[in-house]
């Protein structure tokens, strides 16, 4: 069982990705704004974050770029969540740090086959 950080402000999408994650088996930490993001991640050491972009008081692009600079956090995979589909924001996402890039609305296979790709290659599945 992998510990994920799921950065989400919108209360329907955490409940329904949240609910989802954990039937898979997965515990879920929530964070629902950049800031808050930083903080848990820093105290909870989760294997995988799912990080939404688009966040209040700190958004999502300036979390990753932190969470990839400090050397306590810089190893954790971030999976970009983001209703921003064009190849210019996987290109923003990447650059600010993120391992894997998927857009909402959410489509669990598919975002769960990045979550375990990713789980894989840190050795935490």
């Amino acid at each position: 069982m992998a510990k994920i950080l799921l950065v989400e402000d919108n209360e329907m999408n955490r409940d329904m990705l949240s609910r989802r994650l954990e039937r898979k088996g997965h515990a879920v930490v929530i964070a629902v704004d950049g800031q808050q993001a930083i903080d848990l991640a820093t105290r909870e050491r989760p294997d995988l974050i799912l990080m939404d972009m688009s966040l209040p008081v700190m958004d999502g692009w300036e979390a990753t770029r932190r969470l990839k600079a400090d050397v306590q956090t810089k190893h954790m995979p971030i999976i970009a969540l983001t209703a921003h589909a064009m190849p210019e924001d996987e290109r923003r996402a990447r650059e600010a740090g993120c391992n894997d890039y998927d857009t909402k609305p959410i489509e669990l296979p598919r975002l769960l086959e990045k979550i375990d790709a990713l789980l894989g290659s840190t050795g935490n599945s």
